[in-house]
């Protein structure tokens, strides 16, 4: 049985939601709330079934959110607090509010309006307890963001210094720009690159440097602009299908990756997702240790056991340390 993907996001803000909602709507039918949150009832069941373990620190009996099924309906009997307003001490309300400076200062960064405004009402709300220190600037990223922004508008080429983290490499090339767009949080130049010569998309916090040419800008007219209506990784047929079993620990990447298929087992998930290349996912995997097993395909197994013998064969060589020297050498 394979379940489709929920983005992370949605669920927080929907489990969020659902203790007030079932609070004021106690007995409810469980198909009824389904529809009301424009979900399946077996997406809610299972939402229920993740705030059962959720609650206040301790995480003893009195601390877990708690609740009774009577057949096909359901009733907060315990809300662990939920329905109590917030309070952010000194350290929480600094913590907030300098993250969310820094995501206003982020170049390319989507909804900064909303982020502006929560930012308002928690200074306002908070006084002196979210007044930092320190004023939160990213001015290099700023700098970089409207400088390549000025060279679109100039019309001339540039010549990136880039890194690519699906095959951890930094290249250099020659790129004829076409337009800055943003996408989810970050910001991209397209550009019509002259070293693999087809159109790419460049994210900006991967532009390690960049120098504007003389020569004009001069896209070729096979140059198509991508289309960014679903997000900019669109996996397809001819990518590597990878094939994983997750156990409760790594099961956060079917949220935050785009997966084909969840096949619920007991006590592990099979997961297939598309990755446009094995060394990513070599890095990727090899950094989850034993909450993932790789299923498949073989050549990616390979790559990750002999990465993993050859992290043992590390810790199994002798090391000399170089004596001390003498005194007044």
């Amino acid at each position: 049985m394979s379940t489709p993907r929920t983005p992370s996001a949605d669920r927080l803000g929907r489990l969020l939601n659902l203790v007030p909602y079932l609070l004021a709507r106690p007995g409810i039918l469980i198909a009824e709330a389904a529809a009301d949150l424009n979900i399946t009832p077996k997406q809610l069941r299972e939402d229920l079934e993740l705030l059962w373990v959720c609650g206040l620190p301790g995480y003893g009996p009195g601390d877990l959110i708690d609740m009774a099924f009577d057949g096909d309906r359901v009733t907060i009997s315990h809300d662990a607090g939920i329905d109590k307003p917030l309070r952010l001490n000194q350290d929480e309300a600094l913590a907030l509010v300098v993250a969310l400076r820094m995501l206003a200062e982020t170049p390319g960064i989507g909804a900064r309006d909303a982020i502006e405004r929560a930012l308002a009402k928690i200074e306002s709300a908070a006084g002196d307890l979210a007044d930092p220190p320190v004023a939160v600037k990213l001015p290099a990223n700023q700098e970089k963001l409207a400088a390549v922004r000025a060279a679109v508008d100039s019309g001339h080429a540039l010549r990136l210094t880039y890194y690519t983290a699906a095959r951890d490499e930094t290249t250099e090339r020659v790129v004829d720009p076409m337009r800055m767009l943003t996408v989810g949080t970050f910001a991209y130049l397209e550009a019509w690159c002259r070293r693999v010569e087809a159109t790419r998309l460049f994210r900006m916090d991967r532009i390690d440097a960049f120098t504007e040419l003389d020569e004009p800008s001069r896209p070729p007219v096979e140059a198509v602009p991508h289309d960014v209506s679903a997000g900019v990784f669109r996996p397809g047929p001819d990518l590597p299908l990878v094939t994983l079993r997750v156990g409760r620990g790594g099961r956060w990447i079917t949220e935050y990756y785009p997966v084909e298929q969840v096949v619920k087992e007991p006590g592990e998930w099979l997961v297939t997702m598309r990755v446009t290349d094995l060394g990513w996912a070599q890095r990727l995997l090899v950094g989850l240790g034993r909450d993932v097993t790789v299923v498949g395909p073989p050549e990616l197994v390979q790559q990750i056991r002999a990465a993993a013998d050859a992290a043992l064969d590390q810790y199994a060589a002798p090391h000399t340390l170089a004596a001390d020297p003498a005194p007044g050498r």
